[in-house]
């Protein structure tokens, strides 16, 4: 196996590994959804269509796909498969709503609009696109907006600023071009809405955000925002009968217990406490969402000087399996005797209620949703775990620039939080073809977290990518990863680590392990395997393990071609040159599969088509080594002993 083939296997581990990380950490809200699915790093191929686009059948007043009102169903998972984040069109970082279609934006304008400066606003909206495109969001989101300015009466332009100056996280900007009824779907007037009411509360103004809501809340599709956010608001502005307001009982069950939580932290602000503990408790003891609200009850406890009753609900719920950094941090603060945590402010609480809707959105598929709650949540409290969360939420909606700039606004305040996000933005880095600088984000990560084992162990991976083998080793057999009940991809990475180094017993003893531990594992099976056929120690127990593999993994091209090479080794060359020709169908730009085939064509006598392959791999930019050794082919052919074949190091 070469080493531009550990890389790409190593590189396919690199995102389950940060979110492994990520998860330990429990930096972010949303790291689970309400079935329990974990989130994953949405792979380039692999990306959600954006979740509030709306389709062209429906009606500009219709909700977009991927949201639900309270008391609706979460929709399916089916999304309109148009604005593609691949779409070079129709970038992701604009694709809040559909754009009006009339009137359109004319071909010649006259006179033509221009700045003081002299710029053309067609010209300012062509720059804005193209910002877009190369993922600088506030540049594209600046001139749209400029040219949003000159041409006022273009809707399609306006929506354009808007959701860019969103998604970019100029709000102020945002709040000051929203459309009005009327110019827009109501995802954007309503969003428009909600940002400008949040925004009118940051700076200051509690009364005036919530006499807007009194006199007309958030509507469809962002009503649950808006219920969200409201108590606090009206609670800054003293409005206390509207912040203490029964939640409407027609709303889904998490966002009605989302809508309790609110107002038994607002009961104990008014020293209500016998209602607010009744709510907190009837919370933390609900079926399966109850885990959500163990940690603010426990804190509650705390502050009411009830420490043991505390400690019990946070050991109850760790028990129970609910494990995550912040009730983590509650347990060993109430055990230490540390202080009770102070109640949220109303800035503060209202920050948590945006960044719990921007959750429940993420899990809907409405992750441009989330970002925009979010950026408003960190308008009113900047803190790690929401910055984070925002790097994620615009990770899964395939806004890899945007998110890249959130996790390296993650702080060092907190050093685990700030690991998480280097970890995410190391794997994002891996998958965007930059291995150079996940390994320096992985090596900061490292450096924050000295104890975290899941990072350790990502680093270790990204050294081997490298092939900074023996660094990668130190840190495998180092305390954090070398000890008792280490998991399969610990024994596995050591193993490749081995076979690298040429250390092959140690390798073997290595990934022997991994595969007792992970049996299903068809990269460990195929690893192992391919080992023992290339180096000829156990040819036919390898063509069996590879088997296997092939058997979990029938689409995968290079365990085809692991099955390949172990037919050629065993001599049976005419069932090689099938799998191998299967393999190439598969992976037509691996340029050991090409290699193989090429072998194995020499064998049947088809050396005019061996020739041909062996100088494609020229063409595929091989590795030194095998580089020499095909060039070697191509002069002189195979010699007639023993089945050696191509370079496998």
């Amino acid at each position: 196996m070469t080493a531009a083939d550990r890389s790409r296997l190593f590189a396919a581990s690199l995102s389950v590994l940060a979110l492994a990380a990520g998860m330990a950490g429990g930096a972010a809200r949303a790291q689970t959804l309400p079935s329990g699915e974990p989130v994953r790093r949405i792979a380039p191929q692999d990306q959600l269509p954006p979740a509030v686009i709306l389709a062209p059948e429906q009606s500009p007043d219709e909700a977009a796909p991927g949201q639900t009102e309270p008391g609706q169903t979460a929709p399916g998972e089916d999304a309109p498969d148009e604005a593609s984040p691949d779409d070079e069109e129709t970038p992701p970082t604009v694709t809040l709503a559909e754009e009006p279609a009339e009137p359109a934006i004319p071909e010649v304008w006259a006179p033509v609009p221009t700045d003081a400066e002299g710029r053309s606003a067609y010209g300012l909206y062509l720059a804005g696109k193209l910002a877009l495109m190369q993922g600088q969001g506030g540049a594209g989101a600046d001139f749209l907006a400029r040219a949003q300015a000159l041409t006022p009466e273009q809707p399609r332009v306006k929506a354009q600023a808007f959701t860019s100056a969103l998604l970019s996280g100029d709000l102020d900007q945002a709040a000051r071009i929203a459309p009005a009824p009327g110019e827009a779907p109501a995802v954007m007037v309503e969003g428009g809405r909600l940002v400008r009411i949040v925004q009118t509360f940051a700076h200051g103004d509690a009364r005036a955000a919530d006499a807007a809501l009194a006199r007309e809340p958030i509507a469809a599709p962002h009503a649950r925002a808006g219920l969200m956010v409201s108590p606090w608001i009206a609670a800054a502005a003293g409005d206390w009968d509207r912040a203490l307001q029964a939640p409407p009982t027609a709303a889904d069950p998490l966002t009605l217990a989302f809508a309790r939580l609110n107002q038994a932290q607002l009961l104990e602000h008014r020293r209500r406490y016998d209602e607010a503990e009744a709510a907190l408790k009837g919370l933390s003891d609900t079926a399966v969402i109850g885990a959500l609200f163990h940690r603010p009850y426990g804190e509650f406890l705390e502050r009411r000087g009830r420490r043991d009753e505390a400690l019990a609900v946070y050991r109850k719920a760790i028990e129970g399996g609910t494990v995550d950094l912040a009730l983590v941090r509650a347990l060993t603060r109430a055990r230490d005797g540390g202080r009770a945590p102070a109640m949220p402010t109303f800035r503060q609480g209202a920050a948590e209620a945006l960044a719990n809707a921007a959750a429940q959105a993420s899990a809907e598929r409405g992750h441009e949703f989330a970002a925009v709650y979010l950026r408003l949540s960190l308008n009113l409290d900047d803190t790690p775990a929401s910055q984070l969360a925002l790097g994620q939420t615009l990770d899964r909606a395939g806004l890899s620039a945007a998110s890249r700039t959130a996790y390296s606004l993650v702080g060092t305040q907190d050093p685990v939080l700030y690991a998480t996000a280097r970890a995410q933005l190391a794997a994002g880095l891996q998958e965007e073809g930059r291995p150079e600088d996940a390994l320096a984000e992985l090596r900061r990560a490292a450096e924050a977290a000295p104890d975290d084992a899941r990072v350790a162990l990502m680093l270790a991976g990204q050294l081997m990518t490298a092939e900074k083998n023996a660094e990668a080793l130190e840190i495998l057999n180092g305390p954090l990863l070398n000890r008792e009940g280490q998991t399969a991809q610990v024994h596995f990475l050591r193993g490749a680590a081995y076979e690298a180094l040429e250390r092959v017993p140690e390798a073997e003893a290595e990934l022997w392990a991994a595969v007792q531990a992970a049996p299903e594992d068809a990269d460990m099976l195929n690893y192992l395997g391919y080992l023992w056929v290339d180096r000829d120690l156990r040819v036919q127990q390898g063509a069996e393990m590879i088997q296997r593999a092939l058997a979990l993994e029938p689409e995968n091209g290079n365990i085809q071609d692991s099955l390949g090479w172990a037919q050629y080794r065993q001599g049976d060359y005419s069932a090689a040159v099938d799998s191998l020709e299967q393999a190439i169908d598969k992976e037509p730009a691996n340029a050991e599969i090409n290699d193989h085939l090429g072998d194995a064509y020499w064998r049947v006598g088809r050396r005019r088509e061996a020739e041909w392959m062996w100088k494609r791999v020229l063409v595929l930019e091989p590795d030194d080594a095998r580089r020499a050794e095909v060039e070697r082919k191509i002069e002189q052919g195979l010699d007639d002993g023993a089945a050696t074949g191509g370079v496998s190091q």
